[in-house]
C-alpha cells in the first residue's frame, strides 16, 4: 500500500548512519593515519560523523588504483555501448537512493531538503544519464587528405583525473566532473570539500554497484592542505578538474607546474551583474529573478547575481519590487517545507558574510534589508537576506565574492555606463540584461564579458549548454558535449596508402 504522507526528515536524520571511510579500489577503507575529522551540520551545529582524514599516502593509494584500472584497459577498453549501460545503471541507482543522498546533502551543507532532492540529487542523476547517452552517439573524425593517405582523428582518454569539488553543490558539481570523465574512459580520484564529504562516499558505492570496475572511481576525503595538495602534486595524475575559490585555483595551477605539468581546468567564482535597463518590460518579473538569483542556496552560488546594476530612472521602483520579493523568502530549518533560505555552511563562512556586511557599512552603503545573524538559538549559522544600497562599483562589497545572501545595488545612467560597470570586475562567470528591445539585448549580451549571459531571466540552465567563465573565473567549461573534449586528448593516426 502506498501513501502520500510527508517524509519525517527529522526522524530519518536521527536514524542516519553515514559511511565515513575512504572509497578506494572498490571498497571502503580507513585513512592510513587512522585519523578522522568531524563533519558538522550547519542546521544546528551537531556532529554528523567522524570522517576519514585522507592524506598523501591515501591519495597515492587511490591514484595507483586508478592508474592500474586505466592501464589494464578494464574501463577505457570497454566498448562504448557497455560503458553506456553501466553509467545508465549508475544514474538509475542515484534516483533510487535520491532521498538518502538528498538527506546527506541537506544535513552536510544546510540546503532546504526539497531543493536537495529536486536539484542536487535530481541533477546528479540527470547529468550521469546524459553523458551515458552520448557514448554511442559521439563520432571521431577523418581528415580531408588526398587519395594517398588516410588520417584519423580520435579522442583518447587522458588517464587519471583528479576532481576537486566545492561544498555549495557537492552532488551536482561532482556529476559535472565525473560523468564526462568516466564516459570518456578515464579513471577518477574525487576529493570532496571537507565541509561536505558524505554524499560523495555514497555516490562512489553506487557507481561500484552499477558496474564500474574497481579503481575507476575513488573518493578520498580530507583537507585541502593534505589530501588536496597531494592530489594536485601527484606525478601520475593527468588532469585536475577544480571548482572553488580563485586563490585555491591558482594553488592547483602551481601544483601542476611543480609536478608533471598536468592539465588544470578551473571554475573559480564570480561576481555576476544583473543589468536592468530603463526599458525593462516587467519590473515584478525582474525583481523576482533578482531575489532568487542572490538568495537561492543562501547566496552560496558561484554565479549568484550578487550585483544589481540598475538605470537610475527606474531604481526606486525596481528596488521597492525587490524588497517585496525579498520579504517572501523564509530563513529556517532545512527540513521545514516553508524554508527557502537555509544556513550558511559553517561558522567561518558566517563570519565572512557578516564581516562583508560591516565592510559595506564602513564603505558608505546603506543596509535597507537584513544584515544580521538570525535563529541563533538553534545552534545553526543563519543570516537574513540582505540588501546593501548605494554601493560604489569600486568598493570591496561590489568587487569581492561574499558568497552569502547579500545583494549590492548600484545605479548607472544609460546602457553604455551599465555595460562598463558590469564588466568592471575581475570575474567573468555570468551576467544578465533586462530589456524589452531585442536589438539592445543582443548588443549588450555581446559586450558583457561573461561565460553565460541571460536575457530577461537569470540562472536558466541545462546540461546541454557549457558553464564556465572568463578572467579570474578561470579557464575550462563544465557541462554540454564540450566537456567531453576536456577529458580527452586528440590523437592523429596517419596511414600511407601509397
Amino acid at each position: 500500500m502506498t501513501t502520500n504522507a510527508p517524509i519525517d526528515w527529522v526522524a530519518r536524520a536521527a536514524q542516519l548512519r553515514p559511511q565515513a571511510r575512504l572509497f578506494i579500489d572498490g571498497d571502503y577503507v580507513d585513512a592510513a593515519s587512522g585519523e578522522t575529522f568531524a563533519t558538522v551540520t550547519p542546521r544546528d551545529g551537531s556532529v554528523l560523523a567522524h570522517v576519514a582524514a585522507g592524506s598523501a599516502p591515501d591519495i597515492d593509494r587511490a591514484v595507483r588504483a586508478a592508474r592500474r584500472a586505466f592501464d589494464d584497459g578494464v574501463w577505457p577498453n570497454t566498448p562504448p555501448k557497455q560503458r553506456k549501460h553501466i553509467l545508465l545503471r549508475f544514474a538509475e541507482l542515484v534516483r533510487e537512493h535520491a532521498e538518502e543522498l538528498a538527506l546527506l546533502e541537506s544535513l552536510d551543507v544546510g540546503k532546504p531538503i526539497g531543493e536537495a532532492l529536486r536539484v542536487d540529487a535530481g541533477k546528479c542523476a540527470e547529468t550521469i544519464q546524459w553523458y551515458a547517452e552520448t557514448l554511442d552517439k559521439t563520432y571521431d573524425e577523418i581528415a580531408p587528405t588526398g587519395p594517398g593517405a588516410l588520417a584519423l582523428v580520435t579522442r583518447e582518454p587522458l588517464g587519471v583525473v583528479g576532481a576537486v569539488v566545492p561544498w555549495n553543490y557537492p552532488l551536482m558539481i561532482t556529476s559535472w566532473k565525473i560523468a564526462p570523465a568516466l564516459a570518456m574512459g578515464n579513471s577518477v580520484v574525487l576529493k570532496p570539500a571537507e565541509q561536505s564529504p558524505l554524499s560523495a562516499l555514497l555516490l562512489a558505492r553506487l557507481g561500484s554497484e552499477a558496474g564500474l570496475p574497481d579503481g575507476v572511481l575513488n573518493v578520498v576525503t580530507g583537507f585541502g592542505e593534505t589530501a588536496g595538495a597531494a592530489l594536485g602534486r601527484h606525478p601520475d595524475v593527468d588532469k585536475i578538474a577544480f571548482t572553488g575559490s580563485t586563490q585555491v585555483a591558482r594553488t592547483f595551477l602551481g601544483y601542476a607546474a611543480e609536478s608533471n605539468g598536468k592539465q588544470v581546468s578551473v571554475e573559480a567564482g564570480g561576481k555576476s551583474p544583473q543589468v536592468v535597463l530603463s526599458d525593462v518590460a516587467d519590473l515584478e518579473a525582474a525583481a523576482s529573478a533578482i531575489a532568487w538569483g542572490i538568495y537561492y542556496n543562501a547566496g552560496q552560488t558561484c554565479n549568484a547575481g550578487s550585483r544589481l546594476l540598475v538605470d537610475e530612472s527606474i531604481k526606486d521602483a525596481l528596488l521597492d519590487a525587490v524588497l517585496k520579493a525579498t520579504a517572501t523568502f523564509t530563513v529556517g530549518d532545512p527540513f521545514d517545507a516553508g524554508t527557502t533560505i537555509g544556513p550558511i555552511i559553517d561558522g567561518t563562512q558566517l563570519d565572512r558574510v557578516l564581516g562583508y556586511i560591516e565592510v559595506g557599512r564602513e564603505e558608505g552603503a546603506e543596509v535597507i534589508c537584513g544584515g544580521r545573524r538570525t535563529l541563533v538559538e538553534t545552534g545553526g549559522t543563519y543570516v537574513e537576506p540582505t540588501i546593501l544600497d548605494r554601493v560604489g562599483n569600486d568598493t570591496r562589497v561590489a568587487q569581492e565574492e561574499i558568497f552569502g545572501p547579500v545583494l549590492t545595488t548600484t545605479t548607472f545612467r544609460g546602457e553604455d555606463e551599465g555595460v562598463r560597470l558590469a564588466n568592471a570586475t575581475r570575474y567573468g562567470l555570468a551576467a544578465s540584461v533586462w530589456t524589452q528591445d531585442v536589438t539592445t539585448a543582443h548588443r549588450v549580451a555581446r559586450q558583457l564579458r561573461a561565460g553565460t549571459v541571460w536575457v530577461n531571466t537569470f540562472d536558466a540552465s541545462d546540461i546541454i549548454t557549457p558553464f564556465g567563465g572568463f578572467k579570474d573565473t578561470g579557464a575550462g567549461r563544465d557541462k554540454s558535449l564540450h566537456a567531453l573534449d576536456a577529458y580527452s586528448a586528440l590523437k592523429t593516426t596517419w596511414l600511407d596508402l601509397g
